[in-house]
């Protein structure tokens, strides 16, 4: 049986430490793809990781839009929103692929990413990737 996701987000909304670590393996394992130097591999840098996140975004909450359960593995979109301890805003979405056995999130891997709100638009980004401008109706 997989790790019930709401007992994950109202662990977090309520900051929650120990009933959120609760929901993890000792050798938990975090992937993010686009992040490759982010891996990790521990329930202890979990605890660390979102430990500062409290700290530093004291009021942070996390939404979560549509769920997919297959088997062990539960995909989710997430939002994470808040203010930092120095009055910037916080916002980040993407989605999350976690993997359960025996009750407890033995992996995850991360698409989540801060949201822009002062980004480079459609036009530039693909520039920026491709090397050319796209043309309208190309």
């Amino acid at each position: 049986m997989s790790v019930s996701i709401a007992t994950l987000v109202a662990a977090v909304n309520d900051h929650d430490l120990d009933r959120m670590l609760a929901l993890f393996h000792p050798d938990y394992r975090s992937f993010q793809p686009a992040h490759p130097d982010r891996t990790f591999v521990g329930s202890a840098q979990v605890r660390a990781n979102w430990h500062a996140m409290f700290a530093g975004i004291p009021d942070f909450r996390a939404e979560l839009g549509r769920v997919v359960q297959d088997g062990e593995t539960t995909w989710c979109e997430w939002t994470w929103s808040g203010t930092r301890i120095d009055g910037r805003s916080f916002e980040a979405r993407g989605v999350a692929i976690f993997e359960s056995r025996d009750q407890a999130i033995i992996t995850g891997t991360l698409y989540m990413e801060d949201v822009e709100t002062d980004g480079l638009g459609i036009v530039r980004a693909v520039q920026g990737m491709s090397g050319l401008s796209p043309v309208d109706g190309a």
